[in-house]
């Protein structure tokens, strides 16, 4: 049996591989840190950390603050990132592509550096909470690339490693899937350049969500 055939459980990234969010993460974190008067971060070292639960990625642009700067740029960057007027915009194929999938009757989960309250208000401003038979978000649990996201999303819905397949923007996602002992499938137009996805041995690194169902089709999974 192929790896695909195999497949019961397609686990999500949500930022940068459902939903088109890179601009509105790396406003808000430039926000936060003006709001904490430090001085401005590259806009390429803010989407680096893209991926990574808001405590680690915090962490890691500013290793030379204490606890509690890290803490008042993360509550400034919750109040910018759930601002009022901005709303989760989903990337074209992503609800033809869940719908598709759910009708093949998969388990559908979503594995996020996101908090929990974030997730919860996409989910209901995209739509696609229905499709989801289990999600985990960073503030439940260790942050990507550690595996206990996914694990806890495969016990949830009660499927094993070999099972499971993991899609996402940045090498964060593919190295917790490789770290959960599941498959992965990059998408190449999100936070992280192909030749950094390659690096963890992807099953394929798509150009366009929409291919996904067609990369099925080939492996003979449908």
């Amino acid at each position: 049996m192929s790896v695909m055939n195999a497949i019961k459980l397609i686990v999500f990234d949500w930022d940068g591989t459902l939903v088109d969010s890179e601009h509105r993460i790396v406003t808000a974190m430039q926000d936060a840190i003006r709001d904490a008067g430090l001085p401005p971060l590259p806009t390429d070292t803010l989407k680096n950390v893209i991926g990574l639960g808001l405590g680690i990625a915090i962490e890691t642009l500013l290793p030379d603050c204490d606890r509690a700067v890290h803490q008042a740029v993360a509550d400034a960057y919750r109040h910018h990132f759930l601002a009022a007027d901005k709303h989760a915009v989903s990337f074209p194929d992503a609800g033809p592509v869940l719908k598709t999938l759910a009708d093949r009757d998969y388990f559908l989960g979503v594995a996020t550096g996101k908090s929990r309250h974030g997730l919860d208000r996409d989910l209901d401003e995209t739509g696609f909470k229905t499709y989801f038979h289990a999600t985990r978000c960073a503030d439940e649990t260790h942050s990507k690339p550690h595996p206990q996201m996914l694990f806890d999303v495969m016990e949830r819905v009660g499927v094993e490693a070999h099972e499971t397949l993991m899609i996402g923007d940045t090498e964060y996602d593919l190295q917790m899937a490789r770290n959960a002992g599941a498959a992965s499938v990059g998408v190449a137009y999100g936070v992280h350049e192909p030749d950094r996805l390659h690096r963890h041995d992807p099953l394929i690194i798509l150009d366009r969500l929409g291919d996904l169902i067609p990369f099925l089709d080939r492996s003979g999974h449908s």
